[in-house]
C-alpha cells in the first residue's frame, strides 16, 4: 500500500490532503512502518486486483482504534471475512493455534493482543476501503498516533461493560489532534452486565460527544438477537452460521415504543449540530430518511456529532451495518485537508 498526497506550497506552509492509501495488489497485511510514502497528484486510486481507477468518492481511509481488549482485532477479522478478504474467521489467541489475520507477529498471538499497527485493504459494496487496526495498550500508543497521521475517519469501538476507560481518553484526544471524523461501535452486548445506554452517557459526560444511538440492540447478553435501524426503522437480524445473511424485519412491538423515542433523540441531537435538519426541526417538520442521512454525514464530518453503533463482533452480528455506516457517514479522501508545518 503507498499513501498518495497532493501538496499545494502555501507562505511558510504546506497544506497536505491525504489523497490515498492505495493498495497494490498484495493481499497480505503491512505494517505502518513499512508503507512507502510517494508525494503525486492523483484524483483516482488504482485497484489491485484488476488495476481498474477507482473515483476518489469510491474509497475510505478508516482505523479501528479503541482501549485493550475492546474487541479491536476480533471486529477488523469479521470486516474481513464479510467482505471476502478471507476465508475462515480465527479468533484473537484461539485455540487453533493461527489466531487473528492482522495479528501476523507471533509474539501478538502468543499474548492475543496488538503490538504493532497493521493495514490492509478490502472492498465493500464497489468502494474500496483501506483499514488500519491498531493497538489498545498504552505502551504502544505511539502507534495509534502513527496511523491517526494518515488517516481520514476512525471507528472508535467501546466495550458494551467496560465502556469508556482509561485508553479510549487518549485515543479520542488523539482523533481530536488531527480532526478524525469518527463514528463510535459499543461492542460485546453479548457479555455479563453489558449496558449500551450506560456507555452512551459515558461517551457524552466524559468524551464529550454530541452523540446519539442510530442503531439499539435487540436483547442484550444471551438473548442478544439483533438490532433495530433507527433511520431506516427496521429490524435487522443476521443468519447463516457466520452471520452472512443480513435479513430485515418490522420491528418487534414490545420495541416501538422506545424505537420512536430514541429516533426522536437522534432527530434532536443531528438537529443541534446540522442547520438545515435544525430548520426542519423548529418546524416541526420530521426529515425524510435520506434527509437524516445527509445531516448525520454532514455533522460526522464537521465532528459535530457522533453516531453510535451496536453489535457483538464475537457473535457476529452488527458488523455488516457497520460497513454502510462508514461509506454513509465518514469522509472519502478528498472531503479531509491535513495540515502539516514547513520547517
Amino acid at each position: 500500500m503507498r499513501l498518495l498526497r497532493s501538496i499545494w506550497s502555501g507562505a511558510g506552509q504546506h497544506v497536505v490532503r491525504c489523497t490515498r492509501l492505495q493498495s497494490i495488489g498484495v493481499t497480505n497485511s503491512y505494517r505502518m512502518g513499512q508503507l512507502p510514502r510517494v508525494c503525486q497528484y492523483s484524483t483516482t486510486s488504482t485497484n489491485g486486483e484488476d488495476g481498474e481507477l477507482t473515483p476518489v468518492e469510491r474509497i475510505r481511509n478508516i482505523g479501528i482504534s479503541a482501549h485493550i481488549d475492546s474487541g479491536k482485532t476480533t471486529l477488523t477479522e469479521r470486516i474481513l471475512f464479510y467482505t471476502g478478504k478471507i476465508k475462515a474467521m480465527h479468533e484473537v489467541k484461539g485455540k487453533d493455534n493461527v489466531g487473528a489475520t492482522m495479528d501476523s507477529m507471533e509474539l501478538e498471538r502468543q499474548r492475543g493482543i496488538t503490538i504493532q499497527s497493521a493495514a490492509t485493504y478490502l472492498s465493500w459494496k464497489d468502494t474500496n476501503i483501506n483499514i488500519i487496526d491498531t493497538p489498545g495498550h498504552v505502551d504502544f500508543t505511539i502507534e495509534v498516533e502513527r496511523a491517526l497521521r494518515v488517516l481520514d475517519g476512525a471507528v472508535l469501538v467501546l466495550c458494551a461493560v467496560g465502556g469508556v476507560q482509561s485508553q479510549t481518553f487518549t485515543v479520542n484526544r488523539q482523533m481530536q489532534r488531527y480532526r478524525v471524523p469518527c463514528l463510535a461501535f459499543i461492542n460485546k452486548l453479548d457479555r455479563g452486565n453489558a449496558n449500551p445506554t450506560r456507555v452512551m452517557n459515558q461517551l457524552r459526560a466524559k468524551l464529550k460527544h454530541n452523540a446519539a444511538f442510530v442503531q439499539i440492540p435487540i436483547g442484550l447478553e444471551k438473548e442478544t438477537k439483533g438490532l433495530i435501524d433507527l433511520i431506516e426503522k427496521r429490524a435487522v437480524y443476521f443468519d447463516g452460521d457466520y452471520g452472512e445473511t443480513v435479513r430485515y424485519d418490522t420491528i418487534p412491538d414490545h420495541l416501538q415504543e422506545e424505537v420512536d423515542s430514541r429516533r426522536k433523540e437522534l432527530i434532536e441531537c443531528v438537529s443541534n449540530a446540522d442547520d438545515e435538519l435544525g430548520e426542519l426541526f423548529l418546524e416541526e417538520v420530521e426529515p425524510t430518511t435520506e434527509q437524516l442521512k445527509a445531516g448525520i454525514r454532514r455533522s460526522t464530518l464537521k465532528r459535530a456529532f457522533t453516531p453510535v453503533f451496536v453489535g457483538t463482533a464475537l457473535k457476529n452480528k452488527g458488523v455488516q451495518p457497520l460497513l454502510d455506516g462508514v461509506l454513509d457517514y465518514l469522509p472519502n479522501p478528498s472531503e479531509v485537508d491535513n495540515f502539516a508545518l514547513d520547517e
